[in-house]
């Protein structure tokens, strides 16, 4: 539906230049989305998708030992958005102490997310509410450290900014100005809030992303925390336990897409084109999700099976093999800790392993070794190809 422009044009000033910055309207959109006919189906198979992804806990023995993996390849993969060039194998090496000399800049970045995500988890089951003093500490955890940190974490921008160009006046996209920023996402808050309207949580979600971006409140980092604000908001209202959708892939693989849609609404308010992409993609990704949920079931009980053939060492073997689906790369004293296996057994138990060609040495050296539960890995790292 055209209903024109998304918001209005606001002229101020900038370095001397005169700027048009976009002030976006609240929310909901006038007139109200049309969730009739083949968006209707397309919300219900959404929907349906999410409620077997949440479910993946009847598939997996414990989905806590995917959990580590799957929230980290969400962080990746939001990160490779704005540019980042790392990779898991990258972000898990980085997060072993063991292997210091990992690559340290832009995985940090990764990390700060993990930990930004984690944050406000934390914050939802202890009952605090999706609000812009939750979505300031998710961005100061975010630029914590490293590239970003000099951007006023935890705060709102106090100057304007832009999007692509060389400065507001010749940018692709000017955010509304400084002076309005509080306004804006007061009531973006309040629209999360307001259940008067009666509007589905994933369509909340899908208008809630939009109008956070084109409000742009931070100076850095905006892409990522308004990617993270969907997995919290579909997590704050008990559509996923824990946050196993990773739609930062969906907007990685149609890249072009995805910001055309985001002009689009702003330029010409078709908000149901948006939430047409934005439930195909929650379908598309919960469906794969599962899929790779029941791939890793089958690796898992048929190395477990070759493993249970080995002979002596199968005893030591298996908790090691269990060590390693929680976290595919570990060292022995790491699996050592984790298992209470003496360390000659841990070598024993990895040494089956290797054997078996389930797990590779990665280090090529007699001490610090690393090992790695390659094919876990692999499957794991599908799609996460840098841009």
């Amino acid at each position: 539906m055209n209903r024109g422009l998304s918001g209005k044009y606001k002229i101020s000033q900038f370095e001397g230049e005169q700027v048009q910055a976009f002030v976006p309207y609240t929310l909901p959109p006038t007139p109200p989305i049309d969730l009739t006919g083949a968006r209707q189906i397309l919300l219900e198979q959404a929907l349906l998708a999410l409620g077997r992804l949440d479910s993946v806990a009847t598939l997996l023995p414990d989905p806590h030992l995917f959990l580590y993996a799957y929230v980290r390849k969400e962080a990746l993969l939001s990160s490779q958005i704005e540019g980042t060039q790392s990779s898991l194998s990258d972000l898990l090496l980085f997060e072993l102490e063991e292997a210091p000399g990992a690559p340290r800049d832009e995985v940090a970045e990764v990390s700060n997310y993990v930990g930004a995500l984690t944050h406000g988890l934390e914050r939802l089951r202890t009952g605090f509410p999706i609000s812009n003093r939750l979505i300031r500490e998710v961005h100061a955890k975010l630029l914590s450290h490293g590239r970003g940190s000099d951007k006023l974490p935890g705060e709102f921008r106090r100057s304007q900014n832009w999007i692509g160009g060389t400065r507001p006046g010749n940018a692709h996209f000017v955010p509304p100005p400084p002076q309005d920023i509080d306004d804006c996402m007061g009531q973006l808050e309040r629209f999360v809030h307001d259940d008067a309207h009666a509007l589905p949580v994933l369509v909340k979600a899908a208008l809630a992303h939009v109008q956070f971006e084109t409000i742009h409140p931070f100076l850095d980092g905006n892409g990522r925390v308004g990617r993270l604000l969907i997995t919290l908001l579909l997590c704050h209202a008990g559509i996923l336990a824990e946050p196993l959708l990773y739609l930062s892939l969906y907007f990685k693989q149609n890249r072009d897409r995805y910001y055309a849609h985001l002009d689009h609404v702003r330029r010409k308010g078709d908000w149901e084109a948006w939430i047409d992409f934005f439930l195909e993609g929650v379908r598309t990704t919960a469906t794969g999700a599962v899929a790779t949920a029941q791939r890793l079931v089958e690796l898992f009980t048929t190395d477990d099976i070759k493993i249970q053939k080995g002979g002596r060492a199968a005893g030591s073997a298996l908790r090691v093999h269990t060590a390693l689906r929680e976290r595919p790369i570990r060292s022995l004293p790491d699996i050592c800790q984790r298992t209470k296996l003496s360390f000659p057994a841990a070598t024993n138990g990895m040494a089956l392993l290797v054997r078996l060609h389930i797990v590779r040495e990665l280090t090529g050296k007699q001490r610090n070794r690393l090992f790695v539960y390659d094919r876990y890995l692999q499957i794991l790292s599908e799609g996460m190809e840098p841009l």
